[in-house]
Parts: structure tokens; C-alpha cells; sequence
């Protein structure tokens, strides 16, 4: 089979083209958004709300109603909910975010486990990206369009609200507002990754981009455009695995993003392991080199 019939042969087949745009919109979001969230150690929140959706879709799936609908109000309610539980209490935040996650984690089993179909426990919680259909193709490329438009509009305040809140503040920013929108476009993203790996594996696509980036550069631009394009790349390369090893979509979309974050920690030049070794190795060929004067005398 030639490279061109090879790359075009899964084309052929619509739900594929389908769950290669969802996932392509997903894993771009995510990528971006996880830059901001590494840099503020906000990774346990994306778990947290990632998770905290599961009793909005049960909910949205046994009324009739868009996923996406049930799982943006359940997560800006998990996210309210934390930042009222740890304004209030001495808890340091991830108790808090601990204790509420878990808690809409086991509504939502509690929820499923009353439906009558358990194959919707499945694509609740690891995606069902292949059986997309176009009105839900169009929801997330909507809803992906939005979040990026926002992140990429409000990028210079968010990033120095990321590095510097007491400073941001001090310039007239309402930090309090900015942390709001971000965990907003936090709830959002989940939404958008939820068609797409399920919310098992969202958690990945939130953390594995930003951490992968952050091991090549310093420069936050840089960040933004590494973690999209890598990431993109992954992705595709794991709807092609997914289709010609015959695995599940979303675990191969993520274990290919892992395998890039593996290499990338292996290799990357300055901070990578392999580069390490051979600067220490190469420095105690030098300090071997060096004459021993400790024993000179005048």
C-alpha cells in the first residue's frame, strides 16, 4: 500500500472524518488551555472538573438534552462550589477540590447506575468519538471556536494573571473575574473533549500538551504554538493508529500524546534526560582531565 492510499483510505469513511475534526478541535483547546493551567498548578483542577461532569451528563442523557448542556452546568457548579468550600474554611485547596470531585464523580455513578442501558456508561466516560454525528460535530467546533476566540483575546491578561496575580492586580486587573473566566473556559474544554475521549481521559489532553511544551520552551508564545501543533500532530497520528491497529480512538489519541511527552522528556535539548547524562558524563571527563595540583608544593 502506497503513503497516499495508506493516508486517504480512512477518509473514505465519514464518521472517521467526523471523529478526526471533533478530536482535532478538542486536542487544540485542550493544548492551549493546558499551558495556562500548568504554569498556574492548576492541573488538579482540570481533573476536578473534568470528573465533576459525570452527574450533569447522566442527567442530560436520561431528559433528552445536549451532553454538552448538563456537563457545563455541573462543572461551573463544581467550580463554584470549591471556591466557596475553600473562601470558608481553612482547607487548604486540594482537600477541597479532593472532596468535591470525588462527591460529583459518585453522584453521577450513582445516576448511571439507575439508567437502564450500561453501554452509556461507556461512551460517558471513555468517548465515543466514532459515532459523532454532524449536529454534535458542528456543537463542538462551535464551542472550540468560542474557547479559543476568548483564551487567544484575553491572552496577555491571563498570562500575566498566570505569573504574577499581585502585580496583575496592582495594574487594575480584576483577578478575581480572571480566574473566573479561566475556570469557565476550563468547564467548557471539558465539554468539548468530553465527545471526544470521554472524561476519563480528558484529564490527559489537559495536562499532557502544556507539560510537553513547557519541557521545550521558556517564551509563553512559544508554549501557546507547541503545545497546539504537537499536539494536533499526536492526535491525528492517533485517529490513524486507532484505525489500522483496531484500539479504541480515544486511548490511542492520548497514548500518542503521552509517547510525544516521552520523547520530548527524553531529548529535549537543555532539560531533556538524554542531554543531561551526557553534560554530566562530559563533565567529569573534564574534571578527570584536569592536573591534580593538591599536592604541589612551592
Amino acid at each position: 500500500m502506497d503513503l497516499l492510499n495508506w493516508l486517504l483510505e480512512p477518509l473514505q469513511y465519514g464518521f472517521l472524518t467526523r471523529a478526526l475534526l471533533v478530536t482535532l478541535a478538542a486536542s487544540i483547546v485542550s493544548a492551549v488551555l493546558s499551558c495556562w493551567l500548568i504554569l498556574m498548578g492548576w492541573s488538579l483542577m482540570g481533573d476536578a472538573v473534568s470528573h465533576a461532569v459525570l452527574p450533569g451528563v447522566a442527567l442530560a442523557y436520561i431528559v433528552g438534552v445536549p451532553f454538552s448542556l448538563g456537563a457545563f452546568i455541573f462543572g461551573a457548579a463544581a467550580v463554584a462550589l470549591i471556591g466557596g468550600v475553600r473562601s470558608s474554611t481553612r482547607l487548604k485547596g486540594d482537600t477541597v477540590i479532593g472532596v468535591v470531585f470525588t462527591a460529583f464523580f459518585a453522584a453521577g455513578l450513582a445516576i448511571i447506575s439507575k439508567t437502564p442501558s450500561q453501554t452509556d456508561l461507556q461512551h460517558i466516560l471513555f468517548g465515543n468519538v466514532l459515532g459523532v454525528s454532524d449536529g454534535e460535530l458542528l456543537q463542538v467546533l462551535g464551542l472550540g471556536a468560542v474557547t479559543l476566540c476568548v483564551l487567544l483575546f484575553k491572552r496577555r491578561d491571563l498570562t500575566l494573571f498566570a505569573f504574577d496575580r499581585v502585580h496583575a492586580h496592582a495594574i487594575g486587573l480584576n483577578t478575581r473575574w480572571l480566574s473566573v473566566l479561566l475556570l469557565g473556559l476550563l468547564a467548557l474544554t471539558v465539554v468539548v473533549g468530553l465527545q471526544a475521549v470521554g472524561i476519563v481521559l480528558v484529564v490527559a489532553m489537559l495536562i499532557t500538551p502544556g507539560a510537553t511544551a513547557f519541557l521545550l520552551t521558556r517564551r509563553f508564545d512559544a508554549m501557546l504554538v507547541i503545545a497546539a501543533s504537537v499536539t494536533a500532530a499526536a492526535s491525528i497520528a492517533g485517529i490513524y493508529a486507532s484505525y489500522y491497529l483496531d484500539v479504541a480512538t480515544g486511548a490511542a489519541v492520548v497514548l500518542a500524546q503521552a509517547l510525544v511527552f516521552l520523547v520530548v522528556y527524553l531529548s529535549a535539548p537543555r532539560t531533556g534526560v538524554i542531554w543531561q547524562l551526557v553534560r554530566r558524563r562530559s563533565a567529569r571527563r573534564s574534571d578527570a582531565l584536569q592536573p591534580d595540583t593538591s599536592s604541589a608544593t612551592l
